[in-house]
């Protein structure tokens, strides 16, 4: 395949490099320095492309949906602190019959994390005694705080609890990312930590 990379930071670079393992070429790397490029300057480049990946910044998501939309290139969006746009994104999607996936995080290992925590939240909804809260941990290069992945497991959690969920965020030295999620009681307390990423 002929993929675009969107954004080159760590994520970017962990992308282009299980793609020439894999045989694929990396046809076109948009970067920060490319922050002043509109769509359509953008779409210009990745037309020739079979699909583009974005682990970009959350406020270049648009665009960047948008460029690809145009370029006719299907997108994989791996960018957070978006969301809140998720609307516009579909209408850009739809109105130029572009094809997006997207995810809080693309790990296995977190995606079967997600189906504990939701397990555990409907074992735990009618426990009054236990209350939920999150932690989890990043490097200091990581901007968004929390996490789409928490943020994704707050969506989950409550589906079945009811009060509020308070998540404490950490961004030092050179963390891959850790999440735990615990309920606690006066009488005991259990903690799902099992998602910790090792690269």
């Amino acid at each position: 395949m002929k993929l675009a990379l969107i954004g080159y930071g760590a994520m970017g670079k962990l992308v282009a490099s299980l793609a020439g393992a894999a045989g694929d070429e990396i046809g076109t790397i948009v970067t920060s320095r490319d922050a002043s490029l509109t769509a359509d300057q953008i779409a210009s480049s990745l037309r020739d492309h079979d699909a583009a990946i974005d682990f970009s910044v959350g406020s270049a998501v648009l665009r960047n949906i948008e460029a690809c939309a145009l370029a006719g290139v299907p997108i994989v969006e791996g960018a957070t602190g978006w969301h809140d746009h998720e609307a516009t994104a579909r209408s850009l999607i739809a109105e130029h019959d572009g094809a997006l996936v997207y995810g809080a995080n693309f790990s296995v290992g977190v995606n079967v994390f997600y189906r504990i925590v939701a397990h555990a939240a409907s074992l735990l909804a009618d426990l009054d005694q236990y209350h939920v809260f999150m932690e989890e941990e990043h490097h200091a290069r990581k901007r968004d705080a929390p996490s789409g992945t928490a943020l994704k497991l707050k969506a989950l959690l409550a589906e079945h609890i009811k009060t509020e969920i308070p998540i404490a965020s950490v961004r030092a030295g050179h963390i891959p990312g850790t999440h735990r999620v615990g309920f606690d009681s006066p009488a005991d307390q259990i903690m799902l930590t099992a998602h910790r990423a090792l690269t």
